[in-house]
């Protein structure tokens, strides 16, 4: 009996020193993690003053996402043998001069992508890789500065693939306006004389015209994290078919020094595009399509991958 009460009191003693050591290391964790996000929150405001400060602002980030598979003999699929993979690669990088009295902002976008699917049993086939997302977007924003957050600006921007079809179509963008920075690392510009030119070549058929030029664009680096998101918007004066805009959004987490995960993804809409792309595909098409009665559906990518922080 007195063993089983010793027993019994030892247990007791161990459970509550037990209880006691989780509580005190829960309370002592609680206070590391409120330490770390004072330093964070430092950190931050830190980072903000030097964002203020004159002079070159460079910086990149990416991301890199594939891949790879093979099967032999596998049945219960339509082509059992076969090899297909997918790579794709997106880049975003930044030169900024910021002064007292005007700025210089330089923005660089590429995302791309390959895909391939061989069937090994045909012969004919395309085992290659393929094109499959193609974007580059440059910009290059000049403002003197009227208040610390108003400037008159003017910007040019360059759209076209690099893959394929280099500057067919490509699009210029070139304005004048007013660009606001009510925050840091939020750009707002307003470009109401705006022309777009518009390149390209062969049986395609793309008009040019005077219109307005709407961009927003936020880039901000917390901690881990890189963050861009950028719209950019024209807004034709001679027709409403001849406007586009193109929403762009990265994002990466740092998890091991520069390497971490990073996710990208995009909008776009351009009836001029999507009825290029009809043409080409007549007389599958019937009738004939044209500008006006093509359905100018809404185009989208999005890659998911490895990142790294340059």
């Amino acid at each position: 009996m007195k063993k089983l009460l010793c027993i019994t009191a030892l247990f007791l003693t161990v459970t509550t020193l037990s209880a006691q050591t989780e509580e005190e290391l829960k309370k002592e964790q609680a206070a590391k993690k409120d330490s770390i996000a004072a330093i964070q929150n430092r950190i931050n405001a830190i980072q903000a003053k030097l964002d203020t400060i004159s002079g070159w602002k460079i910086g990149a980030f990416g991301t890199v996402g594939g891949s790879l598979s093979g099967f032999n003999n596998w049945f219960a699929q339509g082509i059992p043998n076969n090899s297909a993979g997918n790579i794709g690669v997106t880049f975003n990088g930044y030169a900024n001069l910021l002064q007292k009295k005007y700025f210089w902002r330089n923005n660089l976008n590429v995302n791309l992508a390959w895909v391939k699917l061989d069937d090994k049993d045909d012969p004919t086939d395309n085992d290659g890789f393929r094109e499959a997302t193609d974007v580059f977007n440059f910009s290059s924003l000049f403002g003197y500065k009227l208040t610390k957050t108003l400037a008159v600006s003017t910007l040019a921007e360059y759209r076209t693939t690099v893959l394929s079809n280099f500057n067919d179509p490509g699009y210029l963008d070139i304005g004048a306006g007013i660009t606001w920075t009510p925050i840091n690392n939020l750009i707002i510009v307003v470009h109401p004389v705006n022309y777009n030119f518009v390149f390209s070549e062969g049986a395609a058929e793309y008009e040019s015209s005077l219109g307005a030029k709407l961009v927003a664009d936020y880039t901000r680096k917390i901690g881990a994290i890189n963050f861009k998101t950028n719209l950019s918007a024209f807004l034709s004066y001679e027709d409403t078919d001849y406007s586009n805009w193109t929403w762009t959004n990265s994002f990466s987490y740092t998890l091991w020094k520069a390497i971490g995960v990073g996710f990208d993804f995009g909008l776009r809409s351009n009836k001029q595009e999507a009825f290029n792309y009809a043409l080409a595909q007549v007389p599958e098409i019937v009738p004939t399509p044209t500008l006006e009665n093509t359905d100018n559906e809404l185009q989208s990518f999005w890659n998911l991958g490895v990142s790294y922080t340059f």
